[in-house]
């Protein structure tokens, strides 16, 4: 006869299971890799040179704004190629912790842009952009690895240059942290991947 307080052995063993997958899915990072940040850093170098063309220097903002779309979008469907190859879900804690430190600071700037180019204060864009791009890779770091945190340390290093720097210097300034870091950091960020792989 089943004492009241007995517990069935496959109700503790599914309890036990739901405890170790949910450890796992907190235990997990996103999976940043390299190629990601140099597509993004090629686009942004690109971005650079075409702002910085005689006939389109006026239009620098446009060309840059039509930069991170198609820079994110690039990265995002690389960031997530290998997370689905992998079969984890898109929708998984990891992914979720990542977009959470990200989104925020990215929408922070998306609304001071706004603010600064409705107030004719164009000259603090670049600095803004590159400030909160470095507060959000931060705070996305949490999901991911300590190199994202590094490379948002090197893009708020650089914001504090952009913000004192004169406005020829800005088009270089943007093309240095889109460009260069992320090609800089992708490149190191695929090395080590190849090295865990070897």
């Amino acid at each position: 006869m089943q004492s009241a307080n007995a517990v069935r052995i496959d109700s503790h063993a599914a309890a036990t299971l739901r405890y170790i997958r949910a450890s796992m899915d907190a235990a997990a990072s996103v999976a940043v890799p390299g190629s990601a940040g140099i597509a993004m850093g090629s686009i942004g170098l690109l971005a650079m040179v075409t702002a910085s063309a005689p006939g389109l220097r006026e239009y620098w903002l446009g060309v840059w704004l039509a930069a991170a779309v198609v820079g994110g979008g690039v990265g995002f469907a690389l960031m997530t190629r290998p997370a689905s190859l992998r079969g984890l879900a898109l929708s998984g804690t990891p992914l979720r912790k990542f977009a959470l430190g990200l989104f925020p600071a990215l929408f922070g700037g998306a609304v001071l842009t706004a603010v600064h180019w409705s107030n004719g204060n164009l000259h603090a864009i670049p600095g803004t952009w590159l400030l909160l791009y470095g507060c959000a890779l931060i705070s996305a770091s949490v999901a991911a690895t300590r190199m994202i945190a590094a490379m948002g340390a090197s893009f708020v290093a650089l914001s504090c240059l952009a913000l004192l720097a004169p406005d020829s210097l800005q088009m270089l300034l943007l093309g240095s942290g889109f460009g260069g870091l992320h090609m800089f950091f992708g490149f190191l960020i695929g090395r080590k991947g190849h090295e865990r792989q070897v």
